[in-house]
């Protein structure tokens, strides 16, 4: 049962002006998932667009929707044919003008992808580096090589994909060309000057069109160790089943991101850029964020750490130390669509979706910003019994279990059979019956639902002048268990304390004022609160009243 007692108002009180991005709430979008409008089974953008109002009641900030550009779909949509344009199955262009209208109309900004690392196969561009040959200029916009070997039939070095085999594939004039990922998505060669030029007119393309920033797919990726080195299997890192390969990550990345952050400058109303990238370390990932690079870096070492108040706590101080060296926010991630739904990560059924409610109560208290992956204010699940002939995904390749087709199932949005108002047709992955009990149509009718937590939570974050941007100060606690205070810049405002048990059994923490909220059941016990495991609640102590926080370390 959700526990709550009145709610702040959803405005931000006077005086908290910050940079939109540095705590903003973004909404992630899987577009393929999200909602059909034209009954073919896939989302698309007036599904989007037919459901902004559901974003804008949530209480979220932005919403940032994956890769919907001309595309042959070998990795659904991060294999880009055209950046400059709209893929039919997922509308025209002028739906994607719209949607961006009708999102600032409700107060949402969108956040769209660019994939600077590779192209689809099917772009023009590859298609002529194929037709034009070997030392080619259009081929030297990728990374074309000759194969070792006496007649060059073994591939250039020993790099490997993402998604498994070599990450070279021989064309019929015995070159190789290099791609990082899917054979499908060949990597563009980014010291080509006109490389460079074309994504900034490409970033330029869709500014103009009004949208207010970019995810940086694979932002670590662009720009390959001179030489092209082997590597064998030094330095790699394994963060959920993707590898942090020691020919990611390389110094030249900046170069390239600085001047974006200098066209994202050079527009009216705070534009930004976001990085996926993957790093090794907490310092290697902030130098993504510096004042001159790009604003958000995801913060997958967050995502990665286990149901843990040690490894948790670990993770946020270390997060906050490092992103703070450099000023910038740090990012709060559970889920994506690369990954296992976090409800199954941390236990699946009744115990999972404990873990969960309490999780959003913690991500959403830590200063800095938050993504939400769609369905999780609804509480998703992994889908793991997904028959084999939807099972489409390429990183299947490297490992059939590392599949990601069971976080993009479609979202359940009403009714008692599937799809479940997901469009007026089928659904490209079949929903499970069991959703029934998840709608939103459902929940939204359960104050005690998780998609009440969430909306709940979201409004008393907008309101409160303690949440959001801004510091923490870790409070004593019982073992197994998360404390901590945030601060107001205002000294008379009201602090607010978050504790999380992760433990196993029950603990009695101190009454830290008044209970604002809570993700199950507790009770007063004395001067304590007592807490159950899996339980998070926030409490809010004002100057007038004082209350009884615990020593601060």
């Amino acid at each position: 049962m959700t526990q709550h007692i009145e709610t702040a108002p959803a405005a931000r009180p006077a005086g908290t002006a910050t940079a939109w991005w540095r705590d903003a709430v973004i909404y992630q979008v899987y577009v393929r998932s999200f909602a059909d409008g034209d009954g073919d089974g896939i989302g698309d953008l007036p599904g989007i667009r037919s459901r902004l109002p559901y974003l804008a009641g949530l209480g979220v900030d932005a919403l940032w929707i994956t890769p919907f550009y001309a595309s042959p779909m070998a990795d659904f949509g991060y294999d880009v044919a055209d950046h400059r344009d709209v893929d039919p199955v997922f509308g025209t262009l002028d739906d994607a003008r719209a949607l961006v209208g009708e999102a600032h109309e409700l107060g949402l900004r969108v956040i769209v992808d660019v994939v600077p690392n590779h192209t689809s196969d099917r772009h023009a561009w590859f298609q002529e580096a194929l037709a034009a040959g070997p030392g080619s200029p259009a081929r030297d916009r990728y990374i074309f090589r000759d194969g070792r070997g006496d007649g060059g039939e073994l591939p250039p070095n020993d790099w490997e994909s993402v998604f498994g085999g070599p990450a070279w594939t021989r064309v019929p004039d015995g070159q190789w060309y290099l791609h990082l990922f899917a054979p499908e998505q060949p990597d563009l060669n980014w010291e080509n000057p006109e490389v460079r030029a074309d994504f900034a007119d490409v970033l330029r393309f869709w500014l103009d069109i009004g949208v207010d920033g970019f995810r940086v797919d694979v932002a670590h990726g662009m720009v390959k160790a001179p030489g092209l080195p082997d590597v064998g299997h030094a330095g790699q890192v394994t963060m959920l089943g993707r590898q942090v390969l020691p020919y990611f990550d390389q110094d030249g990345v900046h170069e390239i991101h600085r001047s974006w952050r200098r066209l994202l400058d050079s527009y009216d109303g705070e534009r930004i850029a976001v990085a996926e990238a993957w790093a090794p370390t907490a310092e290697r990932l902030a130098r993504y964020v510096r004042p001159d690079e790009l604003h958000q870096a995801f913060n997958f070492h967050y995502l990665t750490a286990d149901w843990d108040a040690a490894a948790k706590r670990e993770i946020i101080t270390e997060s906050l130390r490092t992103n703070g060296l450099v000023g910038a926010p740090t990012t709060w991630v559970l889920s994506n669509h690369d990954v296992k739904r976090h409800v199954t990560r941390y236990g699946d059924g009744a115990v999972g979706r404990r873990r969960a409610r309490a999780a959003a109560l913690l991500m959403l208290a830590l200063p800095g910003s938050a993504y939400i992956y769609q369905g999780e204010e609804l509480g998703l699940n992994e889908v793991l019994d997904l028959p084999e002939e939807y099972l489409q995904d390429p990183q299947r390749g490297r490992d059939p279990e590392s599949g990601r087709d069971g976080c993009r199932v479609p979202l359940p949005w009403s009714g008692d059979e599937p799809p479940f108002g997901f469009g007026p047709g089928g659904s490209w992955l079949p929903v499970p019956p069991e959703w029934k009990e998840l709608t939103v149509e459902r929940q939204s009718a359960d104050p005690d639902s998780m998609l009440s937590l969430y909306r709940t939570a979201l409004r008393i974050r907008r309101g409160h002048p303690a949440l959001g941007d801004g510091e923490l100060r870790w409070l004593d606690g019982e073992p197994g268990t998360l404390v901590f205070s945030r601060e107001p810049a205002d000294p008379d405002a009201p602090r607010l304390v978050c504790a999380v048990n992760m433990g196993s059994g029950a603990v009695r923490i101190p009454a830290h004022g008044r209970v604002l909220l809570a993700s199950g059941p507790i009770r007063p016990d004395g001067d304590r609160v007592v807490l159950p495991p899996d339980t998070a609640v926030w409490c809010e102590i004002t100057p007038a009243t004082g209350g009884n926080p615990a020593r601060g370390r």
